[in-house]
């Protein structure tokens, strides 16, 4: 019997090139993301590995390659070397099919939080405000913040503003989720707060793209780990493969650094 054709990638980056200034950020990066996987970038600071989420869904422009996502073709080369990106109604259905949550939480201070959830579904989606107020509490019950529905921003911790943001992303109903450093601003005893919410969001088959430098979370929820190297993928591999027994020096010294840090 043949074996079936792999399904088509729900993220794809095809020999994606960006550049700031002189600095080549990506170099003819290329990866492959499916339904369902949980993708972990881990690589030095300037590496690529922000740079390279932010193009999923055209925050950085790319000067050369394609990206593909959930079957759109968001960029791809023009026969002058140039590169040609979708309409903008395009890219903005890209945006609600990824969402996105970054460092900092960027949640809407004059909102409670139960607002900060409904207001993307219901100006951007048309979702009725009865709708949306369900869903909002029901994902603020899913990342255990049921009792600040009527809080404000600057009420919370760190760590509560986090877990808002994740489920704010998540109201507009994504396909897959970026997570780019989300715990690196939070104090220590906050990370595992947001680490559950993620891994659970994992658990669920949520298709999920996660910088980090939280390699013990990276090993327990990644199906993948993509060492990042100078806008380059180093090595690839399960997570047991990357962190007993890496193939390139260049993973083995960073893991031994990232040890030596934490320990």
């Amino acid at each position: 019997m043949t074996a079936a054709a792999p399904a088509t990638p729900l993220i794809r980056l095809d020999r994606v090139v960006k550049r700031f200034g002189p600095t080549t950020v990506l170099d003819e990066m290329s990866l492959d993301v499916h339904e369902g996987e949980v993708v972990v970038l881990i690589g030095p600071s300037g590496s690529g590995k922000t740079t390279t989420i932010r193009t999923v869904n055209a925050l950085e422009r790319i000067d050369g390659g394609r990206i593909e996502v959930v079957g759109t073709t968001l960029a791809e080369p023009t026969s002058d070397g140039g590169t040609r990106y979708a309409d903008r109604e395009t890219i903005r259905a890209v945006r609600r099919d990824v969402g996105m949550v970054f460092q900092r939480f960027n949640l809407f201070p004059h909102r409670t939080v139960l607002q900060n959830l409904m207001e993307a579904p219901v100006t951007t989606l048309g979702t009725p405000r009865a709708e949306a107020e369900a869903e909002g509490r029901r994902l603020l019950a899913r990342v255990g913040m049921s009792e600040k529905v009527d809080a404000y921003p600057a009420e919370l911790s760190g760590g509560q503003q986090q877990r808002v943001a994740i489920a704010r992303a998540l109201a507009m109903g994504p396909r897959a989720m970026l997570f780019d450093e989300v715990t690196s601003a939070l104090d220590p005893e906050l990370v595992n707060e947001v680490l559950r919410v993620m891994r659970e969001l994992a658990e669920g088959g949520m298709t999920m793209i996660v910088v980090t430098h939280e390699m013990h979370f990276a090993r327990q929820v990644a199906d993948r780990i993509i060492m990042m190297d100078r806008g380059r993928i180093v090595e690839s591999g399960p997570p047991e493969q990357i962190f007993e027994s890496p193939r390139e020096a260049r993973t083995a010294s960073f893991l031994e650094r990232v040890r030596h840090e934490h320990f």
